[in-house]
């Protein structure tokens, strides 16, 4: 078995007393197949492109096993606390009808599962189902008011996943709402707080917009780095005895984010959205100035995602083949993919990226850097270079 360099290192933080527990997720994209045609969809760009082969259930079931066993040998080869976990998401994971077996599969072997969903087609057998099935929280993507969300989502889409909210709430299922960020809905997110606590919600989720796929068509409709610090910015004064009270936690994924100093009712989570997450290790104090990544954005850090065709990439948004479960080793995927070597190398970021002292625990977001650059430069994406949105002033 291959040595892990990233492990390695991070079981020296360890060592000195800062690390608790090592966060490891994969985002599983079980189908292409979707209901929805939503506007700033980073998937696809051809609607009338056929969907491929999605992996069938026995090889899903091996390719957890791996995962398991993996995990379990870098635990005790490098004394870590691993927390795994599985986001299952599509498409619509629903349209899956072996859906519930995928997810005893993972629950058997000692995986927490959480579903991504636009919601629309979740029933209340359904909604039962999934809390039978051990299903930690569903997220279902909300991307305003009615008008806003039907607007990039497709008519009639809000009021169906609204009754989809509903009947999981009345499941007993833990349920956070996320909207990604864009100039389509920025101004509106005080009315999507008030949604979600008349809604009932436990959680309410941001994630920004990544140019790509069909969102390519959004690209002008990226926020600055000042609108998403006004965002930010936004959140955190909110009234803490409003939130608190109601019981409705503001949680993101965004590495810019675990940059701000957060109020107890907003969270960092990769459960919140999926994507470019924030993970790897809980620790006791910051890790700025290092050179080793211990937080911030998730890619080839503290987790991964598969496609349905068994690719893997190192985050849902950033289209960078790693390989192929179907025909290539993980362990020696995560221990010697060159992508993986670069995201963790801090030397071979450029920008305010790679000069930036909080680089351990940001690095920005991978996925929306390779997107905008790609973008601006004649298709030639740069997956290390700075985050464009960034609004970290440098010290």
């Amino acid at each position: 078995m291959p040595e892990v360099k990233q492990l390695k290192e991070l079981e020296k933080l360890e060592v000195a007393g800062q690390a608790t527990r090592y966060d490891f997720f994969i985002q599983w994209h079980l189908t292409e197949r979707c209901n929805l045609r939503c506007r700033h969809c980073y998937q696809a760009v051809r609607d009338d492109a056929p969907a491929g082969p999605d992996l069938s259930l026995a090889e899903i079931g091996r390719v957890m096993t791996e995962i398991s066993d993996a995990l379990g040998d870098w635990a005790r080869n490098y004394r870590m606390d691993f927390s795994p976990s599985f986001n299952l998401t599509g498409g619509e994971p629903l349209l899956r009808a072996d859906l519930f077996d995928i997810i005893a599969e993972a629950g058997r072997r000692g995986f927490e599962v959480f579903l991504l969903t636009n919601g629309t087609i979740i029933t209340r057998q359904r909604a039962r189902a999934l809390r039978d099935a051990g299903v930690r929280g569903v997220q279902v993507s909300i991307e305003g008011p009615e008008e806003v969300h039907d607007s990039i989502r497709g008519m009639g889409s809000f009021s169906q996943a609204m009754w989809g909210v509903k009947n999981l709430l009345g499941a007993g299922l833990t349920v956070t709402l996320n909207a990604t960020l864009s100039g389509l809905n920025a101004g509106r997110m005080s009315e999507m707080v008030a949604l979600a606590l008349n809604m009932g919600v436990q959680r309410l989720g941001f994630s920004r917009l990544v140019p790509y796929g069909r969102g390519f068509g959004l690209i002008r409709e990226m926020l600055s780095a000042r609108q998403v610090k006004g965002v930010y910015d936004g959140l955190l004064s909110l009234n803490a005895e409003g939130l608190g009270g109601n019981g409705l936690e503001i949680v993101t994924g965004d590495p810019l984010a675990s940059q701000m100093k957060l109020p107890s009712q907003m969270k960092l989570s990769h459960h919140e959205a999926g994507g470019n997450a924030t993970g790897g290790l809980a620790t006791g104090g910051s890790a700025t100035g290092g050179c080793t990544a211990a937080g911030g954005c998730a890619a080839g850090i503290s987790g991964f995602t598969i496609l349905s065709d068994g690719t893997m990439t190192p985050c849902r948004r950033l289209p960078l083949p790693l390989g192929n479960v179907l025909a290539d080793s993980i362990r020696e995927v995560w221990a010697t993919s060159t992508v993986l070597q670069a995201l963790r190398d801090k030397g071979r970021y450029s920008g305010r990226c790679g000069a930036c002292r909080r680089w351990a625990d940001c690095r920005g977001c991978r996925a929306i850097a390779y997107a905008y650059s790609a973008a601006s430069n004649g298709g030639r994406g740069d997956f290390l270079s700075e985050d464009p949105q960034c609004f970290i002033e440098p010290e």
